[in-house]
């Protein structure tokens, strides 16, 4: 493990990289925004590359905020319908920063501030980035302090904890935004690979990606992951996992590439699971629409909105603890 300068912001304010290997995978960790800038792993014949879609230096970053490459999101993962919800009597606006709602935390959500850093434990190769959220941040209440541990373990599986505690009511869903090409990062789309999810269930959208509210069933419609079938193009879905809510991570997808052999299997004690084809890259960006697919783990989107939902509500003297383990094989 070893840690570096990777860059200052306009402000001065620097910015340090973080190198994880173990097992077989590297993984490079920021303090700007909790991004996994990299994940290099072997093919089926032993040839190493990064699956994970990010920039080589800062500056890509810094330009290109929205697609939240490698991000660390929150407080709240995912779209707050309105920019506006309810807790015990109070209600609460947020930037709407996405049409007329609130996405992944607003203007300047945890994927724009710059994490403390600190190496963590002796049984595994890691990182624990923690910063405090003050009260009235990007219109959310209370003032919360959060960490999330980046692991290693011995087998190269790669880890992220989460951890929240608040001194007010608050909602809270942290996940990680990484883009994942199986193939090799920059290689080409990755419409080509096979995926699966254990989710017999999913949440539809209105016309502005809100969940109606409903719980429809996969069966017989193109969000039906239950057997392994091609990533095709247009998923910005929330899928209802079997599993539900758990103490410890679950397994709950897995996404193959054909060509290379490599495998990603995604765990979680987290309900949720949004699957995004990256369908929205414009044309400044250095990747193409489909280049990578999203696999983000998360209490549902718009959960403060929708009382049949997941709780996303953390109350003073509880714990918001969440954990998502990404395990790397080959077939």
């Amino acid at each position: 493990m070893r840690s570096e300068l990777f860059g200052t912001l306009p402000d001065g304010t620097p910015v340090h990289r973080w190198t994880l290997e173990r097992g077989g995978t590297r993984v490079r960790v920021l303090t700007y925004g909790g991004i996994v800038q990299s994940v290099e792993v072997p093919d089926g014949r032993g040839q190493v590359a990064g699956i994970a879609l990010g920039f080589a230096e800062l500056g890509g970053y810094l330009e290109h905020p929205g697609p939240y490459f490698g991000a660390l999101v929150g407080r709240y993962a995912n779209r707050i319908a309105g920019g506006v919800f309810s807790l015990d009597g109070g209600t609460y606006r947020l930037a709407q920063n996405n049409g007329p709602n609130s996405l992944h935390g607003g203007e300047c959500g945890f994927d724009k501030r710059v994490w403390e850093a600190e190496p963590e434990g002796s049984e595994s190769e890691g990182v624990r980035l923690s910063r405090v959220s003050p009260d009235g941040e990007e219109g959310f209440p209370g003032r919360l302090t959060v960490s999330a541990t980046y692991r290693l373990g011995e087998d190269g599986a790669f880890s992220i904890a989460y951890e929240a505690r608040t001194d007010a009511p608050t909602v809270v869903s942290l996940t990680n935004h990484t883009y994942w090409n199986l193939a090799g990062a920059g290689t080409g789309g990755a419409r080509g690979h096979v995926l699966r999810i254990a989710a017999g269930r999913y949440t539809p959208l209105d016309s502005v990606q809100i969940p109606t509210g409903e719980f429809a069933e996969v069966a017989g419609t193109r969000c039906d992951f239950r057997e392994e079938r091609v990533v095709g193009a247009g998923y910005d879905h929330n899928f209802v996992l079997d599993k539900g809510v758990t103490e410890g991570a679950e397994a709950v997808a897995e996404l193959c590439d054909p060509s290379s052999g490599r495998v990603l299997s995604v765990a979680t004690t987290e309900p949720g699971l949004q699957l995004y084809t990256a369908d929205h890259f414009g044309a400044e960006l250095p990747f193409a629409p489909g280049d990578g697919i999203a696999l983000e783990t998360q209490r549902f989107p718009d959960s403060p909105n929708q009382g049949g939902f997941p709780s996303a509500v953390l109350r003073p003297g509880g714990v918001f603890a969440s954990e998502t383990v990404y395990r790397f094989s080959v077939r």
